[in-house]
């Protein structure tokens, strides 16, 4: 009894051995709220529960989005490698039971009565046998648990894939609202810069006309065709810009170059009141890239136990169960049944430093997907918060813009009242209507690029993959 019970403690021990230490997550730096959040205090509650759906009310993005998630290229190789992993998964798996073949063959012979050895006239010289068997062809007993290592660390991988798909999946929905957003973006200001130029010229149509009666002179004249020309060759770089994004949503959407329709306006989109940010701690849980470092990094850890599992015995069995017999007729009858059973033991001896050399190899290939995990986790604590800054700066420039062109429009049209009124000159009439221009489009942008930063913000937290 005594060497029942140490026989199984050494067994016991030897595979805790084998198979290495239990992974347990990596501690990080988790700080208690998210620098830029708004809040006071600690909220559960983040804007990437939210689904896409839920968070872009625009009907055409929601479209746009929608046939991304079905046509993209990036997201069929991310599915397609997800299928190579199961299949490799289910190839490692499948080292963990026997494999079991049939066989039969059937063997006629003709023997010479005056050959090596001769035949008596009595007996035939034909002869026939076969056989049927079933062989188990060198079966592993996983006794140190590398096949059920081997077969975690494959599943690990799988569930790796699995999460860099979703990682696809927010990027991807990211992508092609700011994209449409930018569109968006380029239509207002190709509207603003069409109203100008309408507006301009018109303006360099009176002028004229005051330069024939001898009111203006030609300066002025020259001086409201630059405005003209200016605005005029703004027009088609945004053409241009704008056939560009809808070419980019295209290839999005698994689409050739087409025209994308449109929804919202840019001025239509509302803003969240409000961009919850939050616990730091559930980024660990919700964001499909640390997931998926955190599950790397967990298959190396079980390759450690399959690596440090090759330096005992491998004991393999084979064997085989059928018939066999000299006539065909009686081949199934009991006394013609046959089997085997062979026990094989293979312990390295010497290996030159192999196996010492592949633990290494193992342990190093973990560490440095340890440091990629870390690495994932600091550098989304820290998109998120550059994200949350860049809201609320964003949001206060456009409020300081939207004054900006407030009062910009006011002047522009005092001047134009003054200069009509022959009390100031065209110069100023001009310049303010310049200066309007080019504030009306800053505007444009900033209003885009808060709808841009509520994009970052979702997609930093992990949202769009739901």
């Amino acid at each position: 009894m005594k060497r029942i019970t140490v026989a199984v403690l050494t067994v016991c021990l030897l595979q805790t051995f084998a198979f290495g230490q239990k992974y347990q997550r990596p501690q990080v730096q988790t700080p208690t709220v998210f620098r830029g959040d708004t809040a006071t205090q600690p909220n559960p509650q983040a804007l990437a529960n939210l689904k896409w759906f839920e968070l872009f009310k625009d009907e055409k993005l929601q479209e746009l989005i929608r046939e991304a998630l079905a046509n993209n290229y990036d997201l069929r190789e991310a599915t397609s490698r997800i299928d190579a992993a199961r299949a490799a998964y289910g190839i490692t798996r499948s080292d963990q039971f026997p494999t079991i073949t049939a066989s039969g063959d059937v063997i006629t012979q003709r023997s010479s009565r005056s050959g090596q050895f001769d035949i008596p006239e009595p007996i035939k010289r034909d002869r026939s046998w076969g056989s049927v068997l079933l062989n188990l062809l060198s079966f592993e007993l996983d006794i140190w648990g590398r096949l059920r290592k081997a077969t975690a660390a494959a599943k690990a991988d799988v569930l790796a894939t699995e999460e860099a798909r979703q990682s696809v999946i927010t990027t991807l929905v990211s992508d092609v609202a700011t994209a449409y957003f930018n569109l968006r973006e380029l239509d207002y200001e190709l509207e603003i810069s069409r109203r100008t130029l309408s507006l301009r010229q018109e303006s360099l149509r009176i002028i004229k006309l005051r330069q024939e009666r001898g009111v203006s002179t030609m300066l002025e004249v020259r001086e409201a065709e630059e405005l003209v020309y200016g605005a005029s060759s703004v027009i088609p770089d945004l053409e241009k810009q704008i056939e560009q994004t809808e070419n980019f949503l295209s290839f999005l959407t698994g689409k050739n170059p087409q025209t994308i329709p449109r929804g919202l306006s840019l001025t239509d989109h509302v803003n969240p009141p409000e961009v919850p940010a939050g616990l730091p701690s559930d980024l660990l849980e919700r964001r499909p890239d640390i997931r998926s470092a955190e599950n790397s990094l967990i298959a190396a850890n079980y390759r450690i136990g399959v690596a440090k599992a090759a330096y005992f015995p491998r004991i393999s069995l084979t064997a085989f169960l059928g018939f066999e017999s000299g006539q065909l007729s009686s081949l199934f009858s009991g006394s013609r049944s046959v089997w085997g059973l062979a026990g094989d033991l293979a312990q390295p001896i010497f290996t030159g430093g192999r196996l010492k050399n592949n633990v290494r190899l193992s342990q190093a290939q973990r560490d440095l997907l340890l440091t990629d995990y870390q690495k994932t986790v600091q550098g989304a604590f820290r998109e998120v918060s550059d994200s949350l800054i860049a809201h609320q700066k964003v949001r206060e420039v456009r409020g300081e813009r939207e004054l900006l062109v407030e009062a910009l429009r006011d002047r522009s049209r005092l001047s134009y009242l003054r200069y009509n009124g022959g009390v100031a000159t065209l110069l100023d009439a001009l310049d303010a209507d310049r200066t309007l221009f080019e504030a009306e489009l800053s505007l444009a942008q900033a209003r885009r690029d808060e709808l841009l930063t509520v994009v970052q913000v979702y997609k930093a937290l992990g949202g769009g993959w739901q």
